[in-house]
């Protein structure tokens, strides 16, 4: 796989960084697979790692939901809600957005992730060097404030109280970001 980067001043870069991320944009972008899906309306989804069950029910409806509007979704995909919702969404014909918190440079996909790949329906997508080969916190919450610049709505699963997701949701209500809690 060939892990392309994109500088801020190249004309393919997302304005929406700039837009939303202001002094805090990335200058380079990795990424992998179709940049041209950050062209269309993206649907970002987050969802804390622990979720209550009945969420996680109403998560798979909605992934099927989405899955059968063809929706382009945006995620960084990292919490057992989100993984879930992942695995639906591939197996439908929508694009799909997967922002990981580490650089692209030794990223492994599954099966399913590289037939998407190769039909030109999935982008992964990063603003960590390939010296980042770890998630970390501080790493996860700049990633999600990330995936809700690109996205132009967002769906919170779940949000733990004092825990990233509501970390992003405080700072998406100061940038009047349409959000939908399920």
């Amino acid at each position: 796989m060939i892990v392309n980067t994109i500088p801020q001043e190249q004309p393919e870069y997302p304005r929406a960084l700039v837009q939303w991320l202001g002094n805090n944009t990335p200058t380079h972008l990795s990424y992998i697979g179709n940049i041209e899906i950050l062209k269309q309306p993206l649907l970002g989804l987050f969802s804390s790692v622990k979720c209550p069950a009945n969420l996680i029910i109403k998560a798979h409806d909605l992934a099927h939901k989405l899955v059968e509007a063809g929706t382009p979704v945006i995620s960084g995909f990292h919490s057992p809600v989100e993984k879930e919702m992942l695995s639906v969404l591939l197996r439908g014909q929508g694009p799909v957005v997967l922002c990981p918190a580490r650089g692209l440079g030794k990223i492994r996909l599954s099966k399913i992730q590289q037939q998407a790949l190769e039909e030109n329906r999935l982008l992964l997508i990063s603003l960590f060097t390939d010296g980042v080969m770890r998630s970390r916190e501080e790493y996860a919450l700049q990633r999600n404030l990330f995936v809700a610049a690109l996205a132009k709505e967002v769906v919170v699963v779940y949000s733990a109280p004092s825990g990233n997701v509501e970390k992003l949701c405080i700072q998406l209500n100061t940038w009047k970001k349409k959000v939908t809690y399920i």
